[in-house]
């Protein structure tokens, strides 16, 4: 009962995209990934079994609250990058909303040297969501560009690049920015590293050309993308929630992911995480629910502008949401959000959608869209 208590609360921290998540599902533990491939349904898995999922959650937390205790345990979420590493003694966690990265240690021998080594590993973390797992302690395949270069600058100035680069930058701040705290059964090692000002916008333009392509492949604007984007991780391609989304665009597998390669792409089954965490692909399953939303589900939606505010809204808590925001029944309300000026639309979804959180995200959406865009809609 603690177990499904502490699941329940995770997944209403994390929040929850698209369609709702209609149960938690059954999943095969022979994989070496164990987040990667238990944490979201395979097809043919769509039980409601939930005894795998808890059993890889249970040790998980179980590992984390034993190193960390319960008042100092992390885990990642949508805009908060979390990984720990070195037998769960050590962790990076990246705070994409405040612009900060803190690097962890609890080791009890060497924690300098522990330390150290988390930083090298945080600094030289590839971009490439799809190979960390951060659902155990597993070591990072330091190969690539790192996810970080441009976001956080040494103590000259420069972006790091190179694992030289990095321990010479580690060197620096154990030396003149070693920090320590004392949790109620252990010490912490950490050092805080600010991001430069615009971190944000340094990890957007590396998705420039796919919001391209993605927009004129599916006739969605490409402010709207950025929009979604930045509301949905803060532009953190390691994104996950515990409501099984996954990447940028946050899609969950089992809902957008089917829709899109259904009735978009033409092929059974459903998207897996590694798909969703490659950027290209993300941005474009995303976009593609939008079309779906447009062309299928919201097409009686007569207005443009009423529709963009609809479809905004139900990339965030379902067509349905939308249409009993208006009336019970789906044809009545049709016609009632027909009746109405853009400018109502827009105050119904933001103050009489049942979800809370539907009311917000499409305040927050907008308001984005009004910043990549110079305040057009």
């Amino acid at each position: 009962m603690k177990t499904r208590a502490l699941l329940l609360s995770l997944l209403l921290l994390s929040g929850c995209s698209r369609e709702f998540i209609e149960g938690l599902y059954d999943v095969n533990y022979t994989a070496t990934n164990r987040f990667a491939n238990n944490l979201a349904p395979l097809p043919g898995q769509f039980t409601r079994d939930a005894a795998a999922l808890d059993r890889l959650m249970n040790n998980f937390s179980g590992q984390v609250r034993r190193h960390w205790g319960d008042n100092d345990s992390l885990v990642a979420s949508k805009r908060q990058y979390v990984k720990y590493t070195d037998g769960y003694q050590s962790r990076a966690h990246v705070d994409f909303e405040r612009g900060v990265v803190i690097v962890e240690t609890v080791a009890k021998t060497e924690p300098e040297n522990h330390l150290r080594e988390a930083i090298n590993n945080t600094l030289l973390t590839p971009d490439d969501p799809g190979g960390v797992d951060l659902y155990s302690d597993s070591a990072i395949d330091l190969k690539g560009k790192p996810f970080l270069y441009g976001q956080v600058l040494d103590q000259e100035g420069k972006p790091i690049e190179w694992s030289w680069r990095a321990n010479q930058f580690s060197e620096y701040l154990i030396r003149t920015k070693l920090k320590k705290r004392k949790e109620r059964f252990h010490q912490v090692y950490y050092v805080e590293i600010p991001m430069v000002e615009d971190h944000a916008n340094q990890r957007s333009y590396k998705y420039a050309s796919i919001v391209r392509d993605a927009s004129r492949r599916y006739g969605i604007a490409e402010d709207l993308i950025y929009a979604i984007i930045k509301t949905e991780s803060s532009f953190n391609p390691y994104a996950v929630s515990h409501a099984n989304a996954y990447g940028l665009m946050q899609v969950v597998p089992k809902t957008a992911g089917a829709d899109v390669f259904n009735l978009v792409k033409n092929k059974p089954g459903i998207p897996s995480p590694e798909y969703l965490f490659d950027p290209a692909r993300n941005i474009d399953t995303g976009t593609a629910y939008f079309y779906i939303l447009r062309t299928r589900y919201l097409k009686d939606v007569r207005d443009p502008l009423s529709l963009h505010y609809s479809m905004i809204s139900a990339y965030n808590g379902g067509t349905g949401g939308v249409l009993n925001t208006f009336h019970s029944d789906r044809k009545r309300a049709m016609n009632d959000l027909n009746s109405l000026q853009p400018n109502q639309v827009y105050w119904a979804l933001t103050q009489k959608h049942r979800n809370a959180e539907a009311r917000r995200y499409l305040e927050k959406v907008t308001a984005f869209q009004k910043e990549f865009n110079q305040g057009k809609i």
